[in-house]
């Protein structure tokens, strides 16, 4: 959808493509708790290299995105419990709900919040604490232009600091699974060189507080696989994953829980 907004000077044009799986209400349903978030950010490089990309960062192109946005309802929320990456065995949620807003990949949802209390708490903490530091949470509904500003000042007060240990220490399981991804791409290569099998949008970085999100996604057709950057031409969501800000490959991406 496009929609039509005054401004300064005359009409300003804000695009905003969405998707949505209906879902009947159940008020005061036990085991639904509803979350909303930013999954990625469209046409810019991620800051780190995600995992399975072999060291490079990743540009997702906004029609690649809106062009998969089918493929991301009703693909599960999980998490591992050091919130460092995906574990595909812990499905905490699903999500309803995907739209494109300014350069947000926004999504919406519900997590099993009998089934998994505690995520739930860790959610809702994270939500009282970007109100604290008051980190800008952009609206999906607003007729609005979103703002790329942060706080740089009130984000890096919402960090603590972990000992020395915790910081240095690198998830075993995660580094299994990253060779696993690079000898699969490969395989694949040998096919089609410039497809790769998965790639999950967390990355290796130092321990820190602050939730962020990862998608991941398969059958990916890149335009250069010789680039520094890879654009990526084509994606299938398979889900996504909530973790620490620290591990996603995308900083700007955040859950709190709504409504």
């Amino acid at each position: 959808m496009n929609y039509l907004a005054g401004g300064m000077g005359g009409l300003m044009t804000i695009a905003l493509e969405s998707m949505a799986v209906a879902m009947p209400e159940v008020k005061g349903h036990p085991n639904r708790a509803a979350f909303r978030g930013v999954l990625s950010v469209v046409d810019t490089p991620s800051q780190r290299a995600p995992s399975g990309s072999g060291g490079r960062r990743v540009l997702l192109p906004r029609k690649v995105a809106e062009a998969a946005l089918p493929s991301l309802l009703g693909m599960a929320l999980d998490y591992a419990p050091s919130f460092d990456r995906h574990d595909v065995r812990r499905k905490v949620g699903v999500i309803t709900s995907a739209e494109v807003v300014g350069r947000n990949l926004e999504v919406s949802g519900y997590l099993y919040a009998r089934d998994f209390p505690e995520i739930v708490e860790e959610i809702a903490k994270e939500g009282l604490m970007r109100k604290q530091f008051k980190i800008p949470t952009p609206s999906t509904r607003s007729g609005q232009a979103l703002s790329q500003k942060r706080d740089k000042d009130g984000a890096s007060r919402a960090f603590v600091a972990h000992s020395e240990g915790s910081r240095l220490r690198i998830s075993l399981s995660a580094a299994v699974q990253r060779l696993r991804d690079l000898t699969g791409d490969m395989r694949r290569r040998v096919s089609d060189p410039t497809a790769i099998t998965v790639l999950r949008a967390e990355s290796t970085g130092l321990a820190g507080t602050g939730l962020g999100m990862s998608f991941e996604v398969t059958d990916v057709l890149l335009a250069d696989w010789g680039a520094r950057v890879w654009t990526l031409k084509q994606v299938t969501f398979t889900g996504a994953a909530v973790l620490r800000k620290s591990k996603a490959a995308y900083q700007d991406t955040w859950i709190e829980l709504s409504g």
